[in-house]
This record gives C-alpha cells, sequence and structure tokens, in this order.
C-alpha cells in the first residue's frame, strides 16, 4: 500500500451550486472527497490527508494534515459555507505544495488531487506554458497530481484531441503516478466514479490494469467484475480477452489475403454467391456432394470437364477452395 500525504484541493467557485450532480456538484464533490480521504487512511495508518480550497476570497488551507474523520468533516462543512468566486488551480497547486513540503513525516510521499468543477480562466498559451513549468516542478519535487474534471471542468477537446488539465497531468507524471478522469454528468456518482478508477487503485490494491477505460470515466466495472473483490479473476479475464484479440490478429495476417476478400461462410453459406460463378458453383457441390459419398469417379469427370486448374479464373478457384473447405467438414461429421 502507498505510504503518502495527499492534500486535497476543492473546487468551491460559483459553479458548485449547479444541480447537474447529485445533490449539488459541492455536494457530490464532498461524498467523493470523503471517499478519498476513508481508503488513503484505510491503506496505511501513516497516511495524511489535508484540505483546501481554491475559490471563493483565494486559496484556503483547511487542514494540513490529519487521520482523523472529524477534522475532515469539519473543514468541508466550513467549505460548504465559502461557495463563490472563481477557481485558480496554478495558485492553488502551488500552495498545496508548499503545505506538503512542511509533512511531518519526511517518508510519506507527496501527492495533490485536484477536484475541477468550473473552467479554467485563462486558457491562453502563455497560460498553458506556466502550467507545464508548473508541472515539471511537481515532478522535479516527486510530487504525484490527479485531477478529476467534471461539471464545466471537463474541457472540450481542441486541435489533435489537445486538452490543457490532461496534458498538464502528464506532464507531471513521472513512472504513471498521476491521473486524470473525467467524470460525466449522470446515473453514476462521483464518488464511484472515483473508487473504479486508476485515482485509487493502489490504495485499493488493485492492479492498474484490471481497471477498464469505461469505468474510469465513471462507467461499469470492467467486464462486470469489481477488481477489489476479486482482482485475479479480473485479470485472468483481461488477459483472457487479450490473449484472444491476439489469437485473432495473427489468424487475420496468416490467412490469403485473396480468400479473406471473399465471403467466408460459417456454419453454411451466409452470402448469396455473385452470377458469374453461379454454374461453377453449382457444378462443384455436386462434385462435393458426390464425393462425401464417396463416389470418386465423379470428381475425376467433372475435373476433366472442367479442366486444369491453370484455366479457371480467380473468383472459380475461390469458389473451389470454399466447397473443398465445406467437404472437409462434411467428412468430418460423417466421421463423428
Amino acid at each position: 500500500m502507498p505510504l503518502e500525504a495527499t492534500m486535497i484541493i476543492l473546487d468551491n467557485s460559483e459553479y458548485m451550486r449547479n444541480g447537474d450532480y447529485a445533490p449539488t456538484r459541492f455536494g457530490a464533490q464532498t461524498d467523493a472527497a470523503t471517499t478519498v480521504f476513508r481508503t488513503k487512511i484505510d491503506s496505511n495508518q501513516e497516511n495524511t490527508v489535508g484540505v483546501m480550497t481554491m475559490a471563493g476570497k483565494g486559496p484556503e488551507v483547511l487542514v494540513t494534515h490529519t487521520k482523523e474523520m472529524g477534522e475532515l468533516l469539519s473543514a468541508l462543512h466550513d467549505a460548504s459555507g465559502k461557495l463563490g468566486g472563481s477557481a485558480s488551480i496554478p495558485t492553488a497547486i502551488a500552495i498545496a505544495q508548499l503545505a506538503l513540503k512542511h509533512r511531518q513525516n519526511k517518508n510519506l510521499r507527496q501527492r495533490v488531487l485536484v477536484f475541477a468543477g468550473s473552467p479554467l480562466q485563462d486558457t491562453s498559451p502563455d497560460a498553458e506554458r506556466a502550467l507545464v513549468r508548473l508541472a515539471k516542478k511537481l515532478k522535479k519535487n516527486n510530487v504525484a497530481l490527479d485531477v478529476i474534471a467534471f461539471g464545466d471542468g471537463i474541457e472540450e477537446a481542441g486541435e489533435g484531441g489537445h486538452s490543457i488539465l490532461k496534458a498538464f497531468v502528464e506532464t507531471a507524471s513521472s513512472s504513471d503516478n498521476s491521473h486524470y478522469i473525467a467524470v460525466p454528468a449522470g446515473t453514476h456518482l462521483l464518488s464511484d466514479a472515483l473508487l473504479s478508477s486508476a485515482v485509487l487503485a493502489a490504495d485499493r490494491n488493485i492492479p492498474e490494469e484490471a481497471i477498464g477505460g469505461d469505468a474510469a470515466a465513471g462507467g461499469d466495472f470492467a467486464f462486470g467484475v469489481d477488481p477489489s473483490l476479486d482482482p485475479e479473476l479480473a485479470m485472468a479475464l483481461r488477459m483472457s480477452m487479450e490473449e484472444e484479440a491476439a489469437r485473432q490478429a495473427a489468424a487475420q495476417s496468416a490467412s490469403n489475403p485473396a480468400a479473406s476478400s471473399a465471403p467466408v461462410p460459417t456454419g453454411g453459406l451466409a452470402t448469396e454467391p455473385s452470377p458469374a460463378v453461379d454454374d461453377e458453383e453449382e457444378r462443384l457441390l455436386q462434385q462435393a456432394l458426390a464425393m462425401s459419398e464417396g463416389h470418386d469417379d465423379v470428381d475425376m469427370d467433372e475435373h476433366a470437364e472442367g479442366g486444369s486448374d491453370d484455366d479457371l479464373t480467380e473468383e472459380e478457384m475461390i469458389a473451389r477452395a470454399i466447397q473443398m473447405s465445406m467437404q472437409g467438414e462434411e467428412e468430418d461429421g460423417k466421421q463423428k
């Protein structure tokens, strides 16, 4: 289990009054922050969690480092009465980093978890470059970063699918220790989306490979299995799917390009033959039927009438290959 000191940054801007997340954006955020606190403390008794806000009159640290649920609930209650203004993510992260620097247990790794439910106030190139510099500073100081975007914090992808917050997290990430998830409004709770994402995977002792992509976005667990209840089953299902995908890809690449372009029957003729090969296919069907009944002479006679393989067109050769395959299946059925 990770040994960490985490600073949770809450979005307490005016946007948190919206009711698109039940009961409100701030209420959903409060529930999610409580889930993060419990998960972090339960994973390791040495862990500590701090809470701060980033809007209102300005970023404010409510709790520096605590293990007590009562202190967290008191901080969340105080934050609920300070809704207003606009959020300043860069300033809040800089203050959170300073608070983590003064943690009592220096063995605790540092992590900043940001709830972003309001749009970025400044999306200019200069502001983006400032975020990049901040991300590099976090990476240099070994501070992991998690960003949970919801509501208006979910950015519309720009050119090439570019997202400022996502790029910010990717720049700060070191050995995949940072995560970005976007949780759209819907039937799923914000806290449930966090539990089924990579943000809390390490704290719940779940391999990140067992976390499905849809789950990270607030969907169901991958393969319908909660990895925390049965991580071995979740991993086995994922490995099985990956092996099956690799097998199918290998079989497709090894197949004849000409044969792969033709309609291949599965358990019978699934497609109608083209008019150009109707007569030849009828002849080959007669031949296959006779051969399955043991009349080898029909094969010789028909082959003589049809000419050599060199005289067949490409479509006729494809049709013959299909019928020979069907012949093998019929012979296997008789042997059984």
